[in-house]
């Protein structure tokens, strides 16, 4: 990879009153610092009390969600969920069936259907609707999709269903101007219009304030006279799955969310599917952290929706025997070794790809990157563009031709460069070009016109040379700046990973000045090495390099627990060194 692009490694500012105050509500004086530096200003942010959420009444468009929905439970009427294919979509499907099934829908009134990657594309589609036909609904209800999908709710509205939106992706733009589709009801924070504080939602977490609202409505019509209304909280470990899973923005209210997950799975209180993930990916729920979910039981939720059929992992979450829920969770994790193959094979192509280019352009990365092959596989495509854009720094697509034979890519950003506003431009310029494309500022997906791919490539190179310049294409990383001597033990990593951190609130990352002693190769892609920092001896960790290292250096690190033979030692897990 290009040398210069190294990270520039910056400390974050810890306002020093900010972090007075935390101290004096409690808070540890390293957790004090770290919050202070996340912007947290008052101990009343971290509190994850359930009576600490946003009420359900801010999202515009929920009160007449709730009406319909309840009106459907009370009147028997067949209810089909339109459900997404990763994870944030099969944890909203999943939440919303048990929830409405807690909420007094029969469960022969309950269905879902999810759409095939390779064969339906994304969203409440036409055949999406007919393929729910068969199943004689009376009201569709999108969960994680569906606010874009104008064709699709318009021909299931003239079949005379009954079209409930909740999603929390941006609007379809006509013309420049919004569109919204002609459902229902519709709940979705990014609509125009809605004042919800918090505009970070993920569609689980829009799932699980619509049930909400819904139990609000039918004791306003006095369906529990006589009885405890049901408790929705037990669906909370499904909705800190998908929140973090999704990657969405972790503000105070989803780090609420998020927290009262965590504590049912410590607690031994989740879904049967959800201990079973933990089980087949060898972690451990009594220690369960954003990390587990993100990097452990999501990808294998993902896996299915990705190369086989995203009902394997809807089903291993509905399920309630928890020996059949195993079976399911071991056939996910089956399926997620099978894309980690792929994705190496594909990694190892699309690397090859960006070296000769390096190669050509004399070790220089051009400000954006496409990389296309015949043999990618086209759901693994977004996986590989995140992984080429995390080693680059450029904004990347990875392009595949789909079963049925289309060329679809999928793009990863960096900060300063909007993808979807930047296909929008190329589409501009080249009307023929893009036969769709959608996404927001981050993430975007395309589908091209044949024989497009190296036009696509000069076209996306050519907005992000206008609008990237020299200081937005060098790599930085924010740090914590220097951990203290005295927090270098097992009793602050176990502090550190009960926390809640993800999308923008970042998990800590330390910077020492350190020397190195020893350094060695191990499991023959890994760097072992032994450093001295402040006169202490530490052991450390750079995953996936080789490289060696200078003697002296400035190292960003985190704080992991090496766990051998029943002994524990801390050690630090290297992010870079500079």
């Amino acid at each position: 990879m290009n040398p210069s692009l190294s990270p520039t490694l910056l400390t974050r500012d810890a306002p020093p009153r900010a972090a007075w105050a935390l101290e004096q509500a409690g808070v540890s004086p390293l957790l004090a610092r770290l919050f202070a530096a996340r912007g947290v200003r008052s101990a009343d942010e971290l509190d994850a009390g359930l009576d600490k959420l946003l009420p359900p009444e801010g999202l515009k468009g929920i009160a007449a969600a709730a009406a319909l929905l309840a009106d459907a439970i009370q009147q028997g009427e067949r209810i089909c969920l339109v459900a997404d294919y990763d994870c944030d979509g099969a944890t909203a499907c999943a939440v919303a069936l048990r929830g409405l099934g807690l909420l007094g829908a029969r469960p022969d009134t309950l269905h879902y259907v999810v759409p095939d990657r390779a064969i339906h594309g994304y969203g409440l589609t036409p055949a999406i609707v007919d393929l729910a036909l068969p199943l004689q609904p009376q009201l569709l209800m999108t969960v994680d999709n569906g606010i874009a999908s104008l064709a699709g709710v318009a021909h299931a509205k003239s079949l005379g269903l009954k079209v409930l939106v909740t999603d929390h992706h941006l609007p379809a733009l006509v013309d420049e101007v919004v569109q919204l589709p002609a459902a229902d009801a519709l709940v979705n924070p990014s609509q125009p219009g809605c004042a919800f504080e918090s505009k970070n939602l993920a569609g689980v977490g829009v799932a699980f304030y619509v049930l909400l609202a819904v139990r609000g409505e039918l004791r306003r019509r006095g369906a529990f006279e006589g009885r405890e209304q049901p408790r929705l909280d037990g669906l909370l470990d499904l909705v800190a799955l998908g929140t973090v899973a999704d990657v969405v923005r972790l503000d105070a209210n989803n780090r609420r969310l998020v927290a009262q997950g965590l504590r049912r799975m410590r607690a031994g209180r989740m879904q049967p599917g959800v201990a079973a993930l933990f089980t087949a990916a060898g972690r451990d729920a009594a220690r369960a952290n954003t990390f587990d979910l993100g990097f452990a039981l999501g990808p294998r939720i993902n896996a299915a929706g990705r190369l086989s059929d995203m009902t394997v992992g809807i089903e291993c979450l509905l399920c309630e025997d928890p020996a059949r829920a195993l079976e399911l969770a071991r056939l996910l994790d089956t399926i997620n070794r099978e894309r980690r193959e792929i994705e190496a094979g594909m990694r190892e192509q699309a690397e090859a790809q960006l070296a000769r280019l390096q190669t050509r352009l004399e070790q220089q990365t051009p400000p954006a990157l496409v990389i296309f092959d015949e043999d990618f596989h086209e759901g693994v495509v977004g996986i590989v563009a995140s992984r080429i854009k995390d080693a680059a720094h450029r904004p990347t697509f990875v392009l595949a031709r789909g079963a049925d034979g289309q060329l679809k890519g999928s793009g990863r950003s960096i900060t300063g460069f909007h993808l979807r506003d930047a296909l929008d431009l190329v589409s501009k310029r080249h009307p023929e070009l893009l036969k769709k494309f959608g996404g927001h500022a981050m993430a975007a997906g395309c589908t091209l016109a044949e024989g497009g791919v190296e036009t696509f490539r000069q076209a996306f190179t050519q907005v992000a040379a206008e609008w990237l310049d020299e200081a937005s294409l060098q790599r930085t990383l924010r740090t914590d700046g220097p951990l203290p001597a005295e927090a270098f033990n097992a009793q602050t990593v176990q502090e550190l990973e009960s926390q809640v951190w993800g999308q923008a609130f970042e998990a800590p990352l330390f910077c020492d000045e350190v020397q190195i002693v020893a350094q060695r190769i191990v499991g023959e892609r890994h760097l072992k090495l032994r450093v001295r920092q402040g006169g202490l001896l530490r052991d450390a960790i750079w995953f996936g390099h080789t490289d060696p290292v200078p003697e002296q250096a400035r190292m960003a690190y985190r704080l992991s627990l090496d766990e051998y033979q029943g002994q524990q030692r801390v050690q630090m897990v290297v992010e870079a060194i500079v």
